[in-house]
């Protein structure tokens, strides 16, 4: 699998960085801006998938629980502390609190478990979390299908703050996991991708790194989750939904590219973007009434015309050599 080189990545996170800075003040606020926060949280949920599926060969279809948890924990804390500041913090505190225990607790269950397994597993799991947030126990918290509106704190009600505060979140992000999968530890993860069972021969600690990577996954995607609360303002029981959020953000990564890391970001942007097109063309009925049908051909043409996803498939055919970490991690266990 071919990989972005750590240089162009710097390249691409700049240029992005500064188109992004640059689009309110050029293009004003507003409905574009809106749903750019939109994407910037998905963008960020989608590269913490990617470092499951695209660097460590994990597939998981409950990964909406931590994102949904994120959503509610950030949005209760709000609702019940009148919006004030430290209920936010406290919000995001006890969101990334939770996403470890949360991802400890899903590691240690399934991740000795592998392939559709353990997939199956954290389909379960995830589909527990969507029973629980819609059910009559935690209906005073949560609202169920009703959904909670809250108040954000006052600094965060001006467009532009909120939109800085979600791009910045997304350019942390993006720093913060290139970095991890370009150190040590992602060249393991890597590792253990191509070849497990060598990796296991050779002493590693298979499951302790795997756990390493679902928790900083978690718990990015956690805080990605309570991003996209704030961004509405609003957050209902579909954010744990398996057939919506988990399998769009396997969408998102698909398209973009599994394993480029900002392909997740590219993804992003042509799903959100596209689903809102189809949600403002209420003239069209035959794309409104059949949304999932026209998701369907994007997805089969994608596929079928750039399997590698948009990103990955530009990166193979461009003829760019991947980071040479992984090669002598390989050659050095012959």
């Amino acid at each position: 699998m071919k990989t972005i080189p750590i240089r162009l990545r710097h390249i691409m996170l700049g240029l992005f960085s500064s188109l992004a800075l640059l689009w309110p003040l050029l293009f004003g606020t507003g409905g574009t801006t809106a749903t750019l926060e939109q994407v910037f949280a998905f963008a960020a949920f989608a590269m913490s998938y990617d470092l499951l599926i695209g660097y460590t060969g994990i597939i998981s279809f409950g990964h909406a629980m931590f994102f949904g948890t994120g959503a509610y924990v950030v949005a209760i804390a709000l609702a019940r502390g009148n919006g004030h500041t430290m209920s936010f913090l406290f919000g995001f505190g006890l969101a990334v609190v939770g996403a470890v225990v949360l991802s400890l607790l899903v590691a240690f269950i399934s991740l000795r478990i592998r392939n559709a397994y353990f997939a199956m597993i954290t389909l379960a799991v995830g589909q527990v979390f969507a029973v629980m947030a819609g059910s009559q126990g935690l209906r005073q918290w949560t609202h169920g299908n009703d959904g909670l509106t809250f108040s954000v704190p006052n600094w965060l009600n001006g467009d532009l703050t909120l939109y800085y505060l979600c791009l910045f979140f997304l350019f942390l992000t993006a720093v913060f996991l290139t970095r991890f999968v370009a150190s040590p530890v992602g060249q393991v993860l890597r590792g253990i991708r191509e070849n497990e069972s060598r990796a296991v021969g050779l002493g590693l600690g298979v499951v302790q790194f795997k756990t390493l990577a679902f928790v900083v996954s978690g718990v990015t995607a956690t805080l990605a989750g309570g991003v996209y609360a704030l961004a509405q303002s609003f957050v209902s029981t579909g954010v744990y939904d398996v057939s919506g959020i988990s399998l769009n953000v396997l969408l998102m990564v698909v398209i973009g590219g599994v394993g480029t890391l900002y392909g997740g970001v590219l993804g992003a942007a042509v799903l959100v973007g596209v689903q809102n097109l189809f949600s403002n063309w209420s003239g069209w009925p035959i794309l409104t009434q059949h949304e999932m049908l026209w998701f369907g051909i994007l997805y089969i043409l994608i596929v079928r015309f750039l399997p590698q996803g948009i990103l990955g498939s530009v990166v193979a055919r461009g003829g760019v050599v991947s980071w040479r970490a992984l090669p002598r991690f390989k050659k050095s266990q012959t």
